[in-house]
């Protein structure tokens, strides 16, 4: 079995997609991970806020956790209908180019590719963070163990959808079942003790308050936490994905991914209010999570906390997957409108869109290093991209209902008005708080990302103009080309180039660039010998050699001197430049030559002219055996 079947697994005919597809159990994993998982780094990011506030910041904490859920809601009612009325996949770039136009819907496209790519970053960083927590002394190896993880991750994606649901099926279950009994134990613990329960195990101290509370901080705070809503959107995208009915069982999923995630965050901020647990800096050693921190609260540090502490390292670090879903599913829109490269569009050995996963894979690699694996130095790019993809979306929908008519429209408009009010708000928030702490390089970046896609469309419909109207053939006046052939020499390279040229035309004229140490009278006795002799004896048109004297030992300059002269000489015919090359048997024995073929044949193409033809005829060295025989 071939090294790449054995990774990445059998290349998957087209026929098999329907195995591929997702059901509400594999759905939750590959496009719910990212919503599930921001219940380790969404609350984490609110309370880094009020850290300054000290002790009295916690108390304000559930009030903020409570409105993000508010948020949460309104993008459930709102997306649920999208999923209905795009059963297509109906992310934000779909939703706004058909109701507010391309240009919106660029927009909204680029707000995704930049959510999806952040939310790589932040999700790995999250979750290495998680292990370090629980294992200091891996501290200073965070950057190369978010390295490890996104690999690891992007072979998973590369060997299908269905795969990647399936490996992360029981990780999940893990950790929904850790992070709920948590949540269980400890409202126990605190119904026990009338709500003011002792920790297992002692915590952190949280640092003094330096600062008072202020609407600012609050909004800071909100604008941090609103990343624990930034994975809904995923559903929405890919709709496709899921066996059929696959809108009821899209639906299903987002009503699972939102439900659960709800009460987790709810449950979180309780008892982090009720525990006293607070935010550490995460690149000070010992820094530990809040939900290491809650755990070790609730249920001390045995079995149960490494096992808890595990399932949310996996979650925190895969809930990448939603973005190797979905950042590709949006490339390939954009690639069938013209906006990227069509490669985007194209299914690979597995049924994914592979170029879409290994350039995720690429720009996420970029940003860990840029900005060192650390979670807080991410989270402000993060929330901007979310935020206006939602927002997009939510208008979009507006607009397609208030096209519709009838009292159960109505309602939908409401649910979707409901949404842009909220979305609005809390993206003003995000860009307004953290606008100088990053927010500012999301909103400087997606304009040019948006112009290069608009360049990008624009050279694609100027070569459907150029070449795209179909023509008919145009038989008459047909003449044969004339046909030039370089060459170092006369061996069998280019006596096979010199065979099928002679089947080409009449007209065909041997090259050859002589320097100071060749041999030209040599080469024209035995070109006399070789080559007129046995042509004019087979009735063929006899070739000519032209020796051009390179006393600067230029090599490719007087080839294209000389073909430039022939296209002068004879403007109403073709010129066919055929290159003999020397074919290896492996790659590395290139390294041994001289890549002149590859050279002299990319100067012709720089010429940009239609009447030279450009021919490569291989020469394909035998593989030697161990014993020197051929």
């Amino acid at each position: 079995m071939p090294l790449l079947d054995k990774i990445l697994g059998r290349r998957l005919a087209s026929w098999e997609g329907a195995k591929q597809k997702l059901s509400v159990l594999t759905g939750v994993p590959v496009l719910g991970l990212d919503a599930l998982a921001s219940t380790g780094y969404g609350p984490e990011a609110a309370l880094t806020i009020l850290l300054p506030l000290g002790v009295m910041g916690l108390s304000y904490f559930p009030i903020i956790i409570l409105a993000i859920v508010v948020n949460l809601g309104a993008l459930y009612l709102s997306y649920r209908q999208t999923i209905a009325t795009y059963p297509n996949g109906g992310g934000a770039y779909i939703v706004a180019k058909d109701n507010l136009g391309i240009h919106a819907g660029l927009c909204a496209g680029v707000a995704l590719l930049l959510d999806y790519l952040l939310n790589v970053a932040v999700g790995i960083a999250a979750g290495v963070g998680a292990v370090v927590s629980a294992i200091p002394a891996l501290h200073p190896y965070t950057l190369p163990l978010c390295l490890l993880v996104l690999l690891t991750l992007t072979i998973i994606n590369l060997r299908g959808v269905r795969e990647s649901g399936q490996a992360f099926v029981v990780p999940m279950l893990a950790f929904l079942g850790c992070i709920a009994a948590v949540i269980f134990i400890g409202l126990i613990r605190a119904w026990q003790s009338g709500g003011n329960p002792h920790p297992v195990v002692p915590l952190p101290a949280i640092p003094q308050g330096t600062a008072t509370v202020s609407v600012w901080l609050l909004l800071g705070a909100f604008a941090n936490g609103c990343t624990a809503m930034t994975g809904v959107e995923a559903i929405s995208n890919g709709v496709p994905l899921f066996r059929e009915p696959a809108v009821p069982n899209a639906q299903r999923t987002l009503t699972v991914i939102v439900a659960i995630l709800s009460l987790f965050l709810l449950g979180v901020a309780y008892l982090c209010s009720l525990y006293h647990i607070g935010a550490m800096d995460e690149q000070q050693p010992g820094y530990q999570t809040i939900l290491s921190q809650l755990v070790a609260a609730v249920a001390g540090r045995g079995v149960f906390y490494y096992v808890a502490i595990a399932s949310i390292f996996i979650v925190l670090t895969y809930s990448a997957q939603t973005s190797f879903a979905d950042f590709p599913r949006v490339c390939r829109l954009l690639a069938e409108d013209g906006f990227l490269p069509h490669a985007f569009a194209d299914l690979g050995r597995r049924l994914v869109f592979s170029q879409g996963i290994v350039v995720l894979a690429i720009l996420s690699c970029l940003i860990l290093v840029a900005f060192g694996g650390v979670t807080d130095r991410l989270i402000p790019l993060f929330a901007v991209g979310a935020f206006s993809a939602f927002l997009f979306s939510q208008v979009g929908m507006v607009a397609h209902w208030l096209r519709k008519t009838g009292s159960r429209l109505r309602i939908a408009l409401v649910y979707n008005a409901f949404g842009v009010v909220v979305t609005g708000i809390a993206l003003v928030v995000i860009i307004v708080a953290k606008f100088i702490e990053g927010a500012w390089m999301t909103i400087i970046v997606a304009p040019p990302l948006v112009l290069l896609l608009l360049r990008i469309k624009q050279h694609y419909k100027k070569i459907a103009r150029e070449i795209g109207a179909p023509l008919k053939l145009r038989a008459s006046k047909l003449q044969l080309p004339v046909v030039i052939i370089p060459i170092d020499g006369w061996n069998r390279i280019a006596e096979k180039a010199m065979r099928f040229g002679l089947l080409l035309s009449d007209d065909v004229t041997a090259v050859h660039v002589a320097t100071e140490n060749d041999d030209a009278k040599g080469l024209k006795e035995l070109w006399a010998d070789k080559v007129e002799i046995p042509a004019k004896a087979a009735n063929f048109p006899i070739p000519r050699l032209e020796i051009i004297a390179s006393p600067y030992r230029m090599l490719y300059q007087p080839i294209l001197d000389f073909v430039n002269k022939a296209k002068k000489e004879k403007p109403d015919r073709l010129i066919a430049v055929i290159i003999p090359q020397l074919v290896e048997p492996h790659w590395r024995q290139y390294l041994l030559h001289d890549l002149d073929a590859a050279k002299l044949r990319t100067l012709l193409f720089l010429e940009r002219d239609q009447r030279t033809v450009v021919i490569s005829i291989p020469w394909y060295l035998h593989e030697e055996t161990t014993d020197g025989k051929k």
